[in-house]
């Protein structure tokens, strides 16, 4: 996929979930939304927003259903793309995903993480093309930040 169009391919995933690119994820307490070590960015957590609402919330098996948590887990990875572009300016700038780690508040006995976090890979996917094979991990949890569904972290690689 060329350079320029992860950005337009990024305006277009964002509109089609209600997100403005232009406005970049703030943090919600005393962190950077993205520290970069040379090449290495690390992005801290996102959850499902859109603007300042949680879009989707609760427990999944039991509040939220399977397809919504996996929507919920594309919009993570959709913010966390944002964060991206604000950090580097271009999506062109990305040599790689590396990693993401997705958190899932599930109802108790529920195992079905890695159905959840493939919600996120597949827009990665779409968005970056082979640059996104990324090393992943879905796990459960007992409750995540303003009761989100989902959770998700990155570790991402720029272009010198």
């Amino acid at each position: 996929m060329q350079s320029n169009e992860r950005d337009i391919k990024l305006a277009e995933l964002a509109s089609t979930f209600g997100l403005d690119i232009q406005e970049n994820p703030v943090s919600g307490g005393l962190y950077e939304p993205v520290t970069i070590d040379g090449k290495s960015l690390y992005l801290s957590g996102q959850i499902p927003k859109v603007g300042d609402a949680v879009v989707h919330s609760g427990k999944v098996g039991q509040d939220v259903s399977m397809d919504d948590a996996k929507n919920a887990a594309a919009l993570c990875a959709l913010r966390a793309a944002i964060v991206l572009k604000h950090s580097l300016g271009s999506l062109a700038a990305v040599e790689k995903i590396l990693r993401i780690n997705v958190f899932v508040q599930g109802v108790d006995g529920f195992s079905q993480q890695t159905q959840v976090a493939d919600g996120a890979s597949e827009l990665l996917h779409n968005l970056f093309g082979e640059v996104a094979g990324h090393a992943r991990t879905a796990v459960g949890v007992a409750g995540l930040p303003r009761n989100a569904a989902v959770e998700l972290d990155m570790i991402a690689v720029r272009k010198r």
